[in-house]
């Protein structure tokens, strides 16, 4: 599909609870799809949607906290929020750059 400025839209952050817009579906379709590394998976979403890989995780994001989308695919929304979550935790649980355990016993 051809890049759209569909995730620029100044309602790009406002998903509906009860259904789902075509360019939310793109993204969840786009993601359950999905089959490479993360380098690779920028320059598709570059191709695919017109738009940074930040912009478009941004978009993502407030995709699986829909109602809709959970309808949608509940699997896939489901997997993406635990990896979500996880990625959280594992950055608060990791010591500040440049600090050793070592050092403060």
């Amino acid at each position: 599909m051809a890049p759209t400025d569909e995730l620029a839209s100044d309602d790009a952050g406002k998903v509906s609870e009860s259904t789902l817009s075509e360019r939310d579906r793109r993204i969840l379709d786009f993601e359950r799809d999905w089959i490479g590394d993360a380098g690779a998976k920028d320059d598709a979403v570059r191709q695919e949607f017109g738009h940074t890989a930040t912009r478009y995780y941004q978009v993502l994001n407030t995709v699986i906290d829909s109602t809709a989308a959970i309808v949608y695919d509940p699997m896939l929304v489901r997997r993406l929020q635990r990896v979500r979550e996880t990625r959280a935790r594992e950055r608060t649980l990791l010591p500040p750059r440049g600090t050793e355990f070592s050092r403060l016993s």
